[in-house]
């Protein structure tokens, strides 16, 4: 019975909602992917610049086994900065195929 009642009241509630007046999106298609291209651009240039550092640092370290850490963890990280953009733009991919 309660659940028959909360079910009502969300069909009567969603009877009265008016979507005319809700503005429309200006973003399309061909804009989210400008903008996703720009954003992945960015983000591949800093993980270049950050693989070159830890590269250099590796080199510069002379052995030195906490500066050796350091530059492996900065190349690490940036590598996997790399893969969780390109995983990101996957999904807003899929996500704008399916809806739009």
């Amino acid at each position: 019975m309660v659940v028959d009642l909360v079910i009502l009241k969300q069909k009567l509630m969603a009877a009265a909602v008016d979507v005319t007046t809700l503005p429309k999106p200006l973003a399309d298609q061909s804009r989210l992917q400008i903008i996703m291209s720009t954003v992945f651009i960015i983000t591949g240039a800093i993980a270049l610049l950050m693989v070159t550092i830890g590269g250099l640092r590796y080199i510069l370290s002379h052995g030195d086994p906490s500066a050796t850490a350091q530059a492996k963890n900065t190349i690490l990280y940036a590598l996997i900065g790399v893969v969780v953009s390109i995983i990101g733009v996957s999904i807003v991919t899929f996500v704008i195929g399916r809806v739009g």
